[in-house]
Formats: structure tokens, C-alpha cells, sequence
């Protein structure tokens, strides 16, 4: 059962779920709100790029054998853009599957509207705690993670490098805080502070300062695109290099790219790293590279990841998704390869997964990349499954 007065509340604008309104004609269509632009916009680009070399794989714009229209639009980090940009794919050009979002607050924004109008949410990223638990819906499906389990995974690399005094660091939204969360879930030590910034921020001088007060062994941010190598370069230059770095999956390869020498140290967790060993993975990370010129990030997997989800539920209705609860049977069954390897959802629709940490380290020719380091947690199920009502 769902908790209806929270998914009412946050749709503000009842869409219309008339037969015609939400028909499909033609190719199935799928409304792919992400970030574009913004000092976050290559998040999105991510996402996006790795979703569609799933299209690309069937030899153009189809998933699961079945044609697709992929409508992209970028929603600037707004709530506001992005509900008035689902509204539209779904009144007007008859959508019934929304993806692309990246960020949390965007997701408590649209995915309320989208389920409202029966249709279904499937994400590639931002999954907040109230959506994994009490909250839970069964048209609301998340193909990455719950948002605070990357963080989950932190505080137990934490423990692993003996780590006793440290302090969060984290934008003041809805994502940050359930990272804040998460870290300290398994987490041993002493956490002396807790810094909330701006969402979008790069200045980060007076917060540097506080850290250095609190003298801690390690510093844990989740500090999204930008805003990351933003901290990390100024941590760098203010005489806290010996300070340890912790963060969850957003020290990707593009960061570690942009930084260069000032990426080393810093140790990361994931569900999925480029250097996989799997013949999906491969076959994805050969595909990318070929056509952008760039190894994937997480963002990417997560992308091409989702393609592969919705095509499986696609094949399964012959592309009928009017066909409510055969395409919601279908997405749960999650029947395709995942490039992480084994991939299932939980009772509250998010995946049960393995995690591992990840390190930065310097190629024999003088580039730095990510590598996939020692195990954290193998199936990893997140803790709100408990408290969602739904089988």
C-alpha cells in the first residue's frame, strides 16, 4: 500500500489519464528529463549517452525489438522546468514512461505526477529515502540506487581505513542529507561536523576553514559534478593534503580527468567501474568509447543500464505498455543483463547489489583513471525496503 497523502501532496498539478491522453501511437515514447547544463550538465550528458548506446545496439531507435522515440529535455536543476516538461510529454505528446532524472529534489517533483497519471518512473539516478520506504510505489522503478546506500558503503570504507574522527560534507537538499544519512548507517567513529552547503556552490574557503579547525582523519563529501572538483582542488591547495579523501560514486573518471595529479588519494565506492570483467560490460564500455571518444562513467552505466530495463519490459508486451500490469511485472522481473553483473529488485523496486571501493591511480602514460578496488558488501539490499508495503 502506498501513503497516498504524500504522493497527492507533491502533485501539484493532476495530469489527465484519459485513454487518449496517455495512448501510445506509433513508437512507444519516452519522456528522458535529465541535466544538461549547469556546472552538473555532463551528469546528465552521461546518462543520456550510456541509454542510448542501448538504441544503438539494436541498430538504432529501438529497445527490446520494439521502436522507441526518445524525447530529451533539460530541466537546469529546476523542479518547476521539470514538472511543467513531464506534464507536457505526457498530456501532449503521450509518454507513459519518464526517465533521465538526475537530481533528488527533481525526483519528489515529477515522479509523484508521473505515477499519479499511471504512468511509470524509471530512473537512472536520485532515489530518495521516503521513495525506497514508507513511500514506495509500485509504478516507480530505480535502475541505479538508493540514494543514500553509495554513502551506506562509505562509512564501512571508512572503518576499513581505520578512519576515527570525520567530517561530512554534503549540499543542503534532499540527496545531501540522505548521504549524510548513509554514511553514518555503519559508520564506527567520531563524525566532529557536519557541513551543509549550497546546492550549485564552488567556493568552498570558508568551509575548508572549519575542517581544518575540526582536524579530522577524513573528509567524506558528496559534492555532485562541479561542485566536487571544485572541492577537491581547493581542499588540495589549503594544506589539508594529508587529509583522507572519501566520497561515494561521484568521483568519477571525467573528475579524475579534470583534476589530474589532485585526484590521487581519494578512494570512492560503486556498484560498477569500466575495468568489469563481464562480457556485457565489455561489450558496453568497447561500444561507448568507440562512438564518444571517453570511457563511461557510473552515470553512463546507469543510463544504458535503464535502456536495458525498460527494453526488457518492452519485449515482454510487445510494446503494449497499455498493458499496465504485464509492462509492471515485467520491469520488476529486471530479465536482462546487467553490465554489474547480477542485478535484481527488492521488494521497494530499487536494485539489490554488490559494492566495491574504487581507487584513482596513474596510467603508464601519465593519464589517471579509476580502478576497482576491494569488496564492501556483495547484494547489498538498502534498509527502507523494510519499511515499503508492497511485495
Amino acid at each position: 500500500m502506498i501513503r497516498k497523502s504524500f504522493w497527492a501532496a507533491l502533485a501539484a498539478a493532476t495530469l489527465v489519464t484519459t485513454g487518449g491522453a496517455l495512448a501510445q501511437q506509433g513508437p512507444v515514447k519516452i519522456g528522458f528529463v535529465t541535466t544538461l547544463t549547469t556546472p552538473s550538465g555532463y551528469i546528465g550528458e552521461e546518462t543520456r549517452d550510456g541509454f542510448t548506446i542501448a538504441m544503438d545496439q539494436e541498430g538504432g531507435n529501438k529497445l527490446g525489438g520494439v521502436a522507441v522515440e526518445l524525447m530529451i529535455a533539460d530541466d537546469g536543476v529546476k523542479p518547476d522546468v521539470a514538472k511543467q516538461l513531464v506534464e507536457r510529454m505526457m498530456q501532449k505528446d503521450g509518454a507513459k514512461i519518464i526517465s533521465g532524472v538526475i537530481f533528488s529534489n527533481i525526483v519528489a517533483a515529477v515522479a509523484p505526477d508521473v505515477v499519479k497519471a499511471g504512468g511509470f518512473y524509471v530512473g537512472p539516478n536520485g532515489a530518495p529515502n521516503n521513495m525506497a520506504g514508507a513511500d514506495c510505489h509500485p509504478n516507480y522503478f530505480i535502475a541505479s540506487w538508493q540514494a543514500g546506500t553509495q554513502s551506506d558503503m562509505a562509512g564501512l570504507l571508512a572503518d576499513k581505513i581505520k578512519a576515527n574522527n570525520v567530517v561530512l560534507v554534503a549540499p543542503d537538499y534532499v540527496a545531501g542529507k540522505d548521504q549524510i544519512a548513509g554514511f553514518k548507517r555503519y559508520f564506527k567513529g567520531t563524525i566532529s561536523g557536519e557541513i551543509l552547503t549550497k546546492l550549485g556552490q564552488t567556493d568552498y574557503a570558508a568551509e575548508i576553514t572549519r575542517i581544518r579547525s575540526l582536524k579530522p582523519d577524513a573528509v567524506f563529501f558528496f559534492l555532485p559534478g562541479g561542485m566536487g572538483v571544485s572541492f577537491i582542488k581547493q581542499v588540495k591547495e589549503s594544506g589539508l593534503q594529508n587529509t583522507a579523501l572519501l566520497a561515494p560514486l561521484t568521483v568519477d573518471d571525467r573528475i579524475v580527468e579534470s583534476l589530474g595529479d589532485k585526484a590521487m588519494g581519494i578512494r570512492s565506492t560503486t556498484f560498477w567501474n569500466w575495468d568489469y570483467d563481464n562480457a556485457a560490460s565489455k561489450k558496453f564500455v568497447e561500444d561507448f568509447k568507440k562512438k564518444h571518444g571517453r570511457v563511461p562513467t557510473t552515470y553512463a552505466a546507469q543510463g544504458y543500464d535503464t535502456a536495458r530495463l525498460i527494453a526488457s519490459a518492452l519485449k515482454a508486451v510487445g510494446g503494449d505498455v497499455s498493458k499496465t500490469d504485464a509492462f509492471r511485472a515485467a520491469l520488476k522481473k529486471a530479465d536482462f543483463v546487467s553490465i554489474r553483473g547480477s542485478f535484481k529488485f527488492a521488494n521497494n523496486n530499487h536494485p539489490i547489489q554488490t559494492w566495491h571501493a574504487r581507487d584513482v591511480v596513474k596510467n603508464a602514460d601519465g593519464t589517471y583513471a579509476t580502478k576497482t578496488a576491494e569488496l564492501l558488501f556483495k547484494d547489498y539490499k538498502d534498509p527502507y525496503s523494510a519499511e515499503c508495503k508492497q511485495p
